[in-house]
């Protein structure tokens, strides 16, 4: 879990470097028309955020546990919704990164706020007013080219600096109150929240492990299972092809090497496909309860649905009969 977790905070730190690449390579163009300047520019400043926030959780392999773990049918095992509030809120923190780097850098370079809402310029405050030939759609159309210096042509209304100078100072006085909210943000979430609710985070954090672990165990189970049940099978069909091609040239059968009756014995009884996918779909649909007995029955899973027979005494080992005879 920890190097996973290491694993993720790498993915997470190149995703951050990637979306400010990404930026500086990115071509900006406003369209400098005033019923498109505002879609533009808040589309660049939040919808490649919402990509990346997107793509922080597509790339966290615990996506699919958390879903698991959240669809999964009640059975026997109760669900706790703090560990998956756990989970989540330990996946959304990492996805989290690449777009706040992305909203930083937007609003610290500010593009996206001056062509977003340039048509909102105070020219009463910072320009000449004194100009009532224009209307008022007629204003905004020209001051909705202020990011296009090329094709600007108001400066007796407001100067193309002036306009771009204020707006730019907005845009990175909002930056740097974004990076100061985010930073404060994330030192609350790490180092108070376990403070106050110590008892509920260790548990939360522990059985977020454990449910990890299961899971990985499981799957290396059903591997090995696997394995052997193959390997039982392909031994079984040439242990047949021998026999018939003894039978056919009147030559004794090779004896089965000592592997496969190893390979047998993992199999812990489920010998045959049926059994095995009851066994899946009930893991899924009836999960074991949390609670460990020095004796397991065989129905105590919880995924066989019929009694089973009460189980006997082991018989007892050859050395231990030979000197009960002695005896």
């Amino acid at each position: 879990q920890s190097n996973q977790e290491s694993f993720m905070n790498g993915i997470c730190g190149i995703m951050a470097l990637a979306s400010a690449q990404m930026y500086s390579a990115f071509d900006f163009n406003c369209p400098c028309l005033p019923h498109y300047n505002l879609a533009y520019g808040l589309g660049i400043l939040l919808v490649p955020p919402f990509i990346l926030f997107l793509l922080g959780f597509v790339l966290n392999n615990n996506i699919s546990m958390l879903a698991e773990e959240w669809r999964r049918p009640q059975g026997q095992r109760g669900k706790d919704p703090a560990v998956l509030r756990y989970m989540f809120c330990s996946m959304a923190q990492r996805a989290m990164i690449a777009p706040a780097v992305w909203v930083s850098v937007t609003l610290l370079d500010g593009k996206c706020i001056t062509c977003a809402f340039c048509t909102s310029v105070p020219v009463d405050t910072l320009g000449n007013a004194s100009h009532p030939r224009l209307s008022q759609g007629e204003m905004k159309r020209v001051l909705a080219r202020i990011p296009c210096k090329e094709i600007y042509d108001g400066e007796e209304f407001i100067a193309n600096e002036v306009a771009i100078r204020y707006l730019r100072c907005i845009s990175q006085a909002l930056g740097w109150c974004f990076v100061l909210l985010m930073t404060t943000l994330a030192f609350l979430v790490r180092s108070l929240r376990p403070c106050f609710t110590q008892a509920a985070f260790l548990k939360s954090r522990y059985w977020s492990h454990y449910i990890d672990i299961e899971r990985k165990l499981f799957d290396e189970m059903c591997a090995e299972h696997a394995r052997s049940f193959a390997k039982v099978c392909i031994q079984q069909f040439f242990e047949g092809m021998s026999t018939d091609l003894a039978t056919a040239r009147c030559h004794p059968p090779r004896k089965a090497p000592a592997d496969a009756g190893e390979a047998a014995e993992k199999l812990l009884g489920i010998t045959d496909q049926g059994t095995m996918n009851a066994a899946l779909k009930s893991w899924h649909r009836c999960k074991p309860p949390l609670h460990l007995h020095p004796l397991v029955l065989p129905s105590s899973n919880g995924w066989a649905g019929e009694k089973q027979p009460p189980t006997h005494p082991p018989a007892p080992r050859r050395e231990t009969a030979a000197y009960y005879s002695r005896v």
